[in-house]
């Protein structure tokens, strides 16, 4: 049983920054998330792209935010569950909450902040006859672990910036790296593009276009893919088969814990975002209330006024006094101390 203060479920941009706010009040955090990577969309679907609405950033990666926000809740220690999907949540005698995943992984804590974006993300999956079949027997719609790929076969469907930017990075470790696509246009960051480019000069990709994967082979892990090209069909032997068509969000089984729900988002109360169920709130693009905008900055909001009343609720009638960070400083659970320097006194003779 994994225990703490406040556990958040989605590790996007908002649940990220809610891990700060709340180690500020001495709280600490647990985040679960069904993606394999913390940044929710801004890791996995548009790490390159730009962002320019995020307060004293004009410009900022997506992928560069999340490590910001990593990197600023660091000190706080946060704990992760990463490639689960929250599936039930059960309360307890003493008011916590018990909430597991589908792997069977349980978290208690007295506060869950539901920090789910559009909802979990699921791979969009090619229609291939049987490819469930295969299923962590070779074809991975996510990458976790690079190094399983190591001299082995890998062939990648997609054409966007995860398809290409995986191209690159396995083109050094697997022993033969193919990309296929439907198209010969790539929509993905330009310097990404002319990368694979280079690499397929350079035979390190095998690049195949336009053309899709229609089926695959092996009796009991894939061991090859027929391709579609130009009406032909071509049989490449392969270990490993990625199709990386993007990520659809559902609100999946969350939808299912009695929240009240309005158009595929849970409605909340504007004073703290806490939904029907005492101790459960709900912040960032999964949440719908009055002149509700789904804005990274509006999720950051949520979540600090968010964990000034989960403060209030696991600290009856203690008072908090809220001091700046300029005047407090920043003590990490990890021991580490951020202050301003202090103004030097010394007379005038």
């Amino acid at each position: 049983m994994i225990k703490t203060d406040i556990l958040i479920i989605g590790a996007g941009p908002t649940g990220l920054f809610t891990v700060f706010e709340a180690g500020l009040l001495k709280l600490r955090c647990h985040l679960i998330d069904a993606l394999p990577i913390a940044g929710g969309q801004c890791s996995e679907i548009y790490p390159k792209k730009p962002i320019y609405d995020i307060p004293g950033f004009p410009e900022v990666l997506a992928g560069k935010l999340t490590d910001n926000l990593l990197e600023q809740g660091k000190q706080f220690e946060p704990g992760f569950t990463l490639g689960e999907r929250a599936e039930t949540i059960d309360k307890q005698e003493d008011g916590s909450f018990v909430v597991t995943t589908n792997k069977g992984t349980k978290h208690q804590a007295p506060i869950v902040a539901i920090a789910g974006g559009l909802g979990s993300f699921e791979p969009r999956k090619p229609k291939i006859e049987n490819i469930s079949f295969y299923e962590d027997k070779g074809v991975e719609y996510f990458i976790k672990d690079p190094e399983v790929y190591r001299n082995k076969k890998v062939v990648i469907s997609g054409g966007g910036d995860s398809a290409l930017d995986w191209a690159i990075f396995l083109a050094d470790v697997a022993s033969e790296v193919t990309l296929v696509h439907r198209r010969n246009e790539f929509r993905g960051a330009l310097d990404s593009v002319d990368t694979v480019q280079e690499l397929k000069l350079l035979g390190k990709i095998n690049l195949v276009t336009p053309a899709e994967v229609i089926k695959l082979h092996g009796d009991t892990k894939v061991e090859a893919v027929s391709v579609l090209k130009d009406g032909k069909e071509e049989r490449i032997e392969t270990d490993h088969f990625i199709p990386l068509f993007g990520l659809s969000p559902k609100l999946g089984p969350i939808g299912n814990w009695g929240l009240e729900i309005e158009k595929n988002a849970i409605k909340v109360d504007t004073f703290d975002y806490q939904t029907n169920i005492p101790g459960v709130f709900a912040i960032g693009d999964v949440n719908t209330y009055p002149g509700k905008l789904k804005l990274i900055l509006c999720g950051f909001h949520e979540a600090t006024l968010m964990c000034q009343s989960a403060y209030k609720m696991l600290n009856p009638g203690k008072k908090y006094v809220m001091k700046y960070t300029t005047v407090s400083g920043i003590n990490g659970f990890d021991g580490s101390r951020k202050e301003s320097p202090k103004a030097v006194v010394k007379a005038i003779v």
